[in-house]
């Protein structure tokens, strides 16, 4: 587990750290389409199905890209190939009214609200609707200028590592902190939809945690669960997982997104895993305590034994219920001689020896 004793960190109403529940974020992103009503929906539906909070992203097309990118392979194959990458994402914005909308339902509904920005505009919008935190998408981990004017206005920020190095982690951290916000979580990422699960490197969430003294978590494009789960049981305080209300809805991010049924059973499993992680000390529960009189055994005679007999392990065993003399104490007795007949079965008591 990586720091335990770092506090944590609050965002809207709730807390995020080592002693907290695991903050999961269902990834909406662009999967409501440009539709604000597909939108709600999926606030609503990762509401239901046990989220803390669902994010989507902020943007305008012609402030991400230029008009001559070309779109990311996994974009590529799955969109139309004719369009480009900046009609694509025009096709996936929603307008400035409909983040504010989207806050509102969130608030209504009782989840977080989260977005991503990707210009300095963004973040500023985001900051005015009241948007509790920042995520920041992989992509810009590398662009200090951007870092720097997103941690200046003080909320936590969600900062995705994925195809960064350490170094570049580090100077992103540096960046972040300079700016006077401590507020930090660092999310392992692998940018890859979907990305294969030898290529999920949870333990780099521990070590970055270690690293640079931050909260840390794992933001999950593998498929299955194995990540997430193997996420949450190494200590991540932030889960994130792409979803959609259909995965067969045409865009760039449904094919390597979760339908509702499927995040709900990453929530389950995922508090599942947290619970199970318990605490470092080793010690009976109080279930087991009431299973110990059964469960353990007592010295008993495994034979008929004459008084005078010397104890040994040719005429002693164990047999359960507890309550005699302990395994422990086993030692002491042998050895020792008969001071009556002893019936087999019988369990040993100190008075039966001379």
């Amino acid at each position: 587990m990586h720091h335990a004793t770092l506090p944590p960190i609050r965002f809207g109403p709730r807390l995020t750290g080592p002693q907290e529940p695991v903050c999961i974020i269902a990834e909406a992103g662009v999967n409501h389409n440009g539709s604000l009503e597909m939108a709600k929906r999926l606030v609503v539906e990762a509401r239901r199905q046990g989220a803390d909070c669902v994010k989507f992203q902020t943007f305008k097309a012609e402030r991400v890209v230029t008009a001559m990118a070309a779109k990311a392979a996994y974009q590529q194959r799955l969109t139309d190939p004719a369009q480009s990458q900046l009609a694509m994402l025009k096709a996936l914005e929603l307008g400035e009214r409909d983040f504010a909308a989207l806050a509102r339902c969130c608030q209504d509904e009782g989840i977080l609200f989260l977005s991503t920005p990707y210009s300095v505009e963004d973040a500023d919008l985001l900051d005015a609707i009241g948007a509790p935190a920042f995520k920041i998408a992989s992509g810009q981990a590398v662009e200090l200028p951007f870092l720097a004017h997103v941690a200046a206005k003080g909320k936590p920020v969600l900062l995705s590592t994925g195809m960064c190095t350490l170094a570049e982690v580090a100077r992103a951290v540096e960046t972040i902190r300079q700016a006077g916000n401590e507020q930090i979580i660092l999310l392992q990422c692998t940018t890859n939809y979907p990305s294969a699960i030898e290529d999920a490197n949870v333990r780099a969430m521990v070590a970055m945690g270690q690293a640079f003294e931050c909260l840390a978590g794992y933001s999950d494009h593998a498929e299955g669960l194995a990540a997430s789960l193997a996420a949450v049981a190494l200590g991540a305080c932030v889960l994130e997982r792409h979803f959609t209300l259909d995965r067969s809805l045409p865009g760039p991010d449904h094919t390597s997104s979760m339908e509702p049924a499927e995040l709900g059973e990453l929530v389950r499993l995922a508090r599942q895993t947290q619970l199970s992680l318990g605490s470092s000390r080793k010690a009976p529960c109080a279930r087991e305590l009431a299973n110990l009189p059964a469960m353990r055994r007592s010295l008993v005679a495994a034979r008929d034994i004459a008084a005078g007999e010397v104890l040994d392990w040719s005429n002693l065993c164990f047999k359960r219920p507890a309550g005699g003399i302990s395994g422990e104490q086993a030692w002491r007795v042998a050895g020792c001689t008969a001071r009556m007949d002893i019936a087999a079965d019988t369990r040993i008591t100190f008075g039966h020896l001379a």
